[in-house]
Formats: C-alpha cells, structure tokens, sequence
C-alpha cells in the first residue's frame, strides 16, 4: 500500500518545530517480578487490541530492588525485557546517580538491553550536571543512542526544568509529585498529594506548569504526576483529561493497571476531532500544502501542524482513523527524534 502522497505530513509540517518526539501516551511503572509479568503480558494484550503500542512498561528498580538485591534485581528487568513482544515498548527506571548502585544499573541494564530498550528513566534528577553523569554511563555501557527520561522531583530542579529540557539526550520530563510535596517540609498541605488538590495547590500548579513549559519549549514530552486513588477510575480520567487539556500533558504514569485505560482514553482525541483532522489534512494535501478555505475557516501550514498533531496521537492511542490517512501510518515508528551526543 503506497501512501497517498509522497511528502509525509511530519516532514512537511514538523521540521525544526516543537513536538518531533511520538511516546505512547501512558507511562505504566511496576517493580515487584509478579507485577512487572502481567504488566508485559497486558501490553502484549492491548497491543493487539488496538493495533498499537499504547503505554510503556517501564520495569522498576529504583523502588522494586530490595536492598542488597540490586545487583539481582538489573539481571531480572534485563531478562524481562529481553523476552519481551518486539514490538513493545519497554523502559527500565535505574537508581539516582547518586545511589552507590548507580554505575552498576547503568552497566548492566544500558550494557546488556540497551538493544532493546525504548528508554531509560533517572529518578531525582536535580541539574544538568546529572544527566550529563547518566549520558557518560550510558556511553560506557555501549548504549550511545539509548534516551533518558527524567524525573524531576525538588523546587531546585523545577527551577532549572529548561536547562534540563535542553540537553540533546533527554527526550522526556515527569514531574515527581510525591516528593515534590514532601521537600517543602509541611507547607504543601497531603491534600495537594491528591487528585483533586494537585490542580489547585498554587505551588504545584506553578511546578507542573514550569515542566510543560520547559518541555514545550525544547521539543521534549512531559509526563504527567501519579494519582495514587486508583481504584477510583473517575477520577483518574479526570486527572488525565485535565492533565492534557489544562496543563500541556501529553503522557502520564500508571501505577496501577487499572489506570492504564482511563489514561489512554482520557488523552486520546474525540471521534469528531479525529474527522475533522482527517478532512483538513486531506485538503491540505490535494492543495499541495497551500492555505485552504475549510468549514468558512481559512487554514494553512501552522493550523495544519495542530491537527496533524490530533492524527498523531489518534494513532498514539489507538483510535480508528479515517481510511485516506492511515497509510500515513504504516511502519510509523514510536519515536522520530533519536538522541543526540552533547
């Protein structure tokens, strides 16, 4: 099947603009073996569901090794992953850099699947200076071309969120509520922990948006906080649909399997919105990328980038798209921006 133009729309409207990176739109974190079993097996499920990737599993070993155990827990995420569906897309979260099992994750995990990894995450990240220390043991290990996300959890590191954005290896940013909250010594009240108070709160409003600003601003992908209610799938739809349309989200962690689809769903685009995409693109491609006239609205490359977008993470989350775009997407690869050396 031959697409129907041979001009992508990303290289056409993306070029050197903000949002080159394509991640699936949920992050799903689990650390205990059982639990990391069934969140692969899961994906391998909604994988072919809908026919697409539609959350990372990153295996955990920040908080899923036991102490003592690191060095066993490396060689279990490394085997998980290396048995993985191929098509999936799995991360691993090492330890912070300045843990003592740092260096030896690193080796490990980026040595031995780095092959085969989408990414991974450092925790606690609280400068440059720290990525730059992950990207030299991602480059010991072999792993040149290995991303880092990373998880930015203090008021300091929220302060130096576009410095950190900046760095050519980063490729995404979560923001570390928990802890967040926590390093204000009692003046952030647990409320603002909660679904609710995590959008109200002056002070970790200001932190989420610092985060999407910093992200934005240098073509990365941020990636929204935890909600740790989890059986309560109301609000965790609530959360993630506030996340994207209030707050600049596009990703978000699971922590529970059972927020995996309410993440998905929430941040996925309408029906309606995923036609209108559809048509305007189509026009936009029959006028050779020139400003068109549609629905009395008058369109060109900029507003054509924005629904570009819609179709993107349409296929992101595994929504039917209409039948003269979806060739776009054959062979679409999960990301388009590979890491840079600094």
């Amino acid at each position: 099947m031959n697409r129907p133009n041979p001009a992508h729309p990303r290289d056409v409207l993306l070029g050197a603009h903000a949002g080159q990176i394509v991640l699936p739109v949920c992050d799903h974190y689990s650390g205990v073996e059982l639990r990391m079993r069934k969140s692969l097996a899961l994906q391998a499920e909604m994988l072919e569901e809908f026919g697409a990737c539609v959350f990372d599993v990153t295996l955990d070993c920040e908080d899923g090794a036991p102490v003592g155990g690191e060095a066993d827990h490396a060689a279990l995420v490394v085997a998980l992953a290396q048995a993985a569906d191929p098509r999936a897309r799995v991360a691993v979260r090492v330890h912070p850099v300045d843990h003592p099992a740092f260096e030896a994750d690193m080796a490990t995990i980026a040595g031995q699947a780095g092959a085969r990894l989408a990414h991974i995450m450092v925790p606690k990240v609280e400068s440059v200076q720290d990525v730059e220390r992950a990207e030299r043991a991602l480059l010991a290990a072999g792993a040149p071309d290995l991303p880092l996300h990373v998880l930015v959890e203090s008021p300091a590191a929220v302060h130096r969120a576009f410095d950190i954005a900046a760095h050519p290896r980063v490729q995404s940013i979560s923001f570390g509520l928990m802890d967040f909250v926590s390093a204000h010594a009692g003046a952030i009240p647990a409320d603002g922990m909660s679904a609710q108070g995590q959008f109200t709160h002056p002070l970790v409003v200001r932190a989420k948006l610092e985060i999407a600003s910093a992200c934005h601003a240098h073509g990365k992908v941020p990636s929204h906080c935890v909600v740790t209610e989890f059986s309560d799938h109301e609000a965790m739809r609530a959360a993630a649909r506030r996340a994207a349309r209030e707050f600049g989200y596009t990703r978000m962690w699971s922590i529970h399997p059972a927020q995996i689809r309410p993440i998905v769903e929430a941040m996925a685009p309408s029906a309606e919105e995923i036609d209108t995409a559809g048509r305007l693109i189509q026009a936009a491609v029959s006028a050779d990328w020139a400003p068109v006239a549609f629905e009395k609205q008058l369109h060109d490359r900029a507003s054509y980038r924005y629904f570009w977008q819609v179709l993107e993470r349409a296929h992101q989350t595994g929504r039917p798209l209409p039948a003269e775009m979806q060739a776009y997407f054959l062979d679409h690869p999960a990301t388009t921006a590979p890491a840079k050396e600094a």
